[in-house]
């Protein structure tokens, strides 16, 4: 038997049988979604330099994709509109492709070192300049693109995951645990390169291509 088969056997289908193993929030979880940004989402916008951006398309299938800069990347328009600037990279652009069939979107903020979290959820488009890009502007570099959210949910998340992870005890920390960049680049992405070749690419030059 495999390890799957029996999965559906215990099977949740409704919400009645989901709130029955897990059940009903407090008042004050339930009803602390808003519409707008308050001035402290605003502060922890500001301070936070990195965020997870999750898109599904017009079937449903979904992505999550990092987005990352110096603190405060991620520009807050007015109090129901933030702007996320799209840098070079692998020009896969999952995410936005997504965006272009569904424009529903999840943005979680993370500050480093603090486990609760700002979730903001909204609807997205796409713009390819607009005056704040000045404002992107990162060792002379515009972003290329920016994501504007129109922001539909607010709310800040517990920090009991980071509590349980330990994700910011560094005592915890193990990198080698898995494979390396160049080792898993070399498995999976890019078998003709050696893994020395893939070492000096990933080495310290790669920070330099950044912007």
């Amino acid at each position: 038997m495999r390890p799957t088969d029996a999965v559906d056997t215990h099977r949740i289908e409704t919400e009645e049988q989901l709130r029955a193993l897990v059940g009903e929030p407090l008042p004050r979880v339930r009803d602390k979604v808003r519409t707008s940004l308050h001035e402290l989402d605003r502060d922890w916008i500001a301070a936070s330099p990195f965020c997870v951006l999750a898109t599904s398309d017009a079937q449903g299938r979904c992505d999550t994709s990092p987005k990352g800069d110096p603190a405060g990347f991620v520009k807050v328009l007015d109090d129901t509109t933030l702007a996320v600037p799209e840098r070079k990279g692998n020009k896969r652009v999952d995410g936005y492709l997504n965006v272009l069939e569904n424009p529903h979107v999840g943005l979680l903020f993370l500050v480093p070192g603090r486990g609760d979290t700002l979730r903001v959820n909204g609807r997205a488009r796409l713009v390819s300049d607009a005056p704040f890009f000045d404002e992107m502007e990162v060792k002379g570099h515009r972003p290329v693109l920016a994501l504007v959210v129109d922001v539909e949910e607010v709310f800040f998340h517990c920090a009991k995951a980071f509590m349980r992870s330990k994700l910011w005890h560094p005592a915890t920390w193990d990198p080698m645990a898995v494979g390396s960049r160049p080792e898993i680049a070399k498995a999976l992405e890019r078998p003709e390169d050696s893994v020395a070749e893939l070492e000096k690419y990933y080495g310290e030059q790669y920070s330099t291509g950044l912007y």
